[in-house]
């Protein structure tokens, strides 16, 4: 796949594909042929959306309570692959099956394709990268998924994990007992790595547990930041405080 991607950005080299990752949807790709050859290297990174959800793609989600997707419509970003931007698409990011839905236009009448799931592919979302990692739960259970990069540091890389589950609906039993509508819930966690370690581990949402997941170096020192700034790692900001200061 990288020897065709190579000849395919080689052929675009003038465009603006090859601006660097600015996080900005390129508004002129610089004609027709431009165009093309941009879609050519899109198209070789799509593929079939996951069979398990393939059923449920014409969903009515106006009948649960919730939503499979971060965004129920497509948004334009840029789509990056190693050091190279391939080009703007449109994507939806489906939580509940780990994967990302993608256009190459915003009509409405396009069929979405599912973006392969390469650990070299990125998306900036919101100024941050999404992207294919593995990683390690707090289970102990070694897994692989989407990560956002929230905080890149010197010492330590914070990631956010977004994840949705279904929860099937039960009918009224009873006219005394209210139907539970089938939901979509939606949860978030968060992963860190060290610098020179090939690995990316879960942070448990509490301050105790995170300490034990660090150097006995840094324990006292960030036990004591926590206390003194009454800091709580359930709550994001917190959490990114907490990795300003490990990366300081």
């Amino acid at each position: 796949m990288r020897k065709i991607l190579m000849l395919v950005i080689i052929t675009i080299a003038s465009t603006t594909l090859q601006a660097q990752y600015s996080g900005q949807v390129p508004s002129n790709l610089g004609g027709a042929s431009q165009n093309a050859a941009a879609g050519a290297a899109i198209a070789i990174f799509l593929g079939p959306v996951n069979e398990a959800y393939q059923k449920r793609r014409e969903i009515d989600l106006d009948k649960f309570q919730g939503s499979p997707y971060t965004s129920n419509t497509f948004a334009p970003t840029v789509l990056k692959y190693e050091d190279e931007v391939v080009g703007s698409i449109y994507y939806r990011y489906n939580a509940l099956n780990e994967e990302i839905e993608i256009k190459k236009t915003s009509s409405e009448d396009e069929p979405y394709q599912a973006l392969v799931k390469d650990k070299e592919i990125s998306l900036l979302i919101n100024s941050k990268p999404l992207s294919f990692k593995t990683f390690v739960t707090e289970k102990n259970t070694t897994t692989n998924g989407y990560l956002t990069l929230l905080n890149k540091g010197s010492k330590y890389d914070l990631y956010q994990r977004t994840l949705v589950k279904f929860t099937e609906g039960q009918p009224a039993q009873n006219s005394f007992v209210a139907a539970v509508p089938s939901r979509f819930t939606k949860f978030t966690e968060y992963y860190f790595q060290k610098d020179g370690v090939n690995r990316i581990d879960q942070i448990p949402q509490k301050n105790k547990k995170l300490l034990k997941l660090l150097d006995a170096s840094k324990r006292e020192d960030v036990k004591v930041f926590l206390k003194e700034n009454s800091l709580n790692i359930k709550n994001e900001q917190d959490l990114i405080k907490v990795f300003d200061y490990l990366n300081s």
